[in-house]
């Protein structure tokens, strides 16, 4: 998939466990981590905007986009 996702950068960044992230963002350990491992098909902007307040970041810093050409 061509979208990155960046949240253990930013949590690593925030020195931020998992487990702190999600009683922040009120989302399961299981969503998190599935979220984290970039084996998500979809999020909520709610929940978007929720992990950037708790890690104080900006949604760029948590997605990132790498076409296919670049992925290869």
């Amino acid at each position: 998939m061509p979208i990155i996702v960046n949240v253990d950068v930013m949590m690593a960044k925030r020195k931020m466990s998992l487990n702190e992230l999600s009683g922040k963002v009120d989302i399961t350990l299981s969503n998190l981590s599935i979220l984290k491992t970039g084996k998500a098909k979809a999020i909520r902007f709610s929940t978007l905007e929720a992990i950037c307040k708790a890690l104080d970041c900006q949604p760029g810093d948590i997605l990132e986009f790498v076409s296919e050409e670049k992925s290869h």
